[in-house]
């Protein structure tokens, strides 16, 4: 581990670019139950710095579960999310929604306007050999990719929190990347350790990707607090060759400027205690780390 890159104790946040973050925070709330936190605006050189761009952003700040999810809404509005744009493109970065009932969660969100499905027939249970979970995924309106996961027998992890509400948490955000052992060491080098591998292919992860061929690596990596967690996921093959982020990598007020917010578990010194620091990994996702006191 590099000398001045903390730790990594925890994921504290997952942050979102969005161009309309009122409409977003209505339909996080109506589709999984989403509480709502706070409202508030951040501006000024540190943010500016912070985000690489001039301009203030107005924030909406949600919780499903244990797990916190930001809006940002920037003055200075950037690009739309790329349309037609798959699952094993590099700009993918999703979270996945810990769900107790795959038919209830389901039926929930299919009364909600604006969601757009990127898996094909529906939920689809995928074999022991990729975890045999339940998995669906879709599009919020803004093209935020998002993922509900039903565990094969439930998960203690995921208790019910009331049986109205099967969306229960956040289980981890997952990103594509172009090569597992240098992404893994990447991570590792911030204080990321792998957990679990996979393999998963077949007509189920066709289907749930809508990618036809798909053929994934899949590497989870955990923090020292290890719900949620971070997913790699490097595609063998596809039917296309992979979209490499444009250069530059989205800008933080583009939509697909998804960021996943560390808390460090200690601070890189006393100077730096209440900083945060943003990075990119080597494929050109966003993320930042956090000191405790941040």
């Amino acid at each position: 581990m590099t000398a001045d890159v903390p730790s990594i104790e925890r994921i504290a946040c997952f942050s979102l670019t969005t161009a309309d973050a009122e409409g977003g925070a209505r339909f996080y709330e109506k589709a999984f139950g989403c509480r709502l936190f706070a409202k508030d605006r951040l501006g000024g050189p540190q943010f500016e710095q912070l985000m690489g761009l001039s301009g203030a952003a107005d924030r909406i700040t949600l919780g499903i579960g244990r797990q916190t999810i930001e809006l940002l809404q920037f003055d200075l509005s950037g690009d739309p999310y790329p349309s037609g744009s798959s699952a094993s493109d590099l700009v993918f970065q999703h979270f996945a929604i810990a769900v107790t009932d795959m038919h209830q969660a389901f039926q929930r969100l299919s009364t909600v306007a604006g969601w757009t499905p990127i898996s094909t027939g529906g939920p689809q249970r995928l074999p022991a050999s990729s975890g045999g979970v339940t998995a669906f995924k879709f599009r919020d309106p803004e093209g935020h990719p998002l993922e509900f996961l039903q565990f094969r027998g439930g998960d203690s992890r995921w208790p019910a929190s009331s049986p109205h509400e099967p969306c229960v948490g956040i289980d981890h955000s997952a990103i594509t990347i172009s090569d597992t052992d240098a992404s893994v060491a990447y991570y590792e080098n911030i204080g990321l350790s792998v957990s679990a591998r996979s393999f998963n292919h077949g007509i189920e992860q066709e289907r749930l990707d809508d990618v036809q061929g798909a053929e994934v690596d899949v590497v989870a990596l955990t923090p020292v607090t290890c719900i949620p967690h971070l997913e790699l996921l490097c595609y063998r093959k596809a039917q296309r060759a992979p979209l490499v982020h444009p250069a530059p990598p989205p800008k933080a007020n583009d939509i697909a400027s998804t960021r996943v917010v560390y808390e460090a578990g200690r601070a890189w010194s006393a100077a730096d205690r209440g900083v945060t620091r943003a990075m990119r990994d080597p494929d050109g996702h966003a993320f930042v780390i956090a000191s405790p006191n941040a």
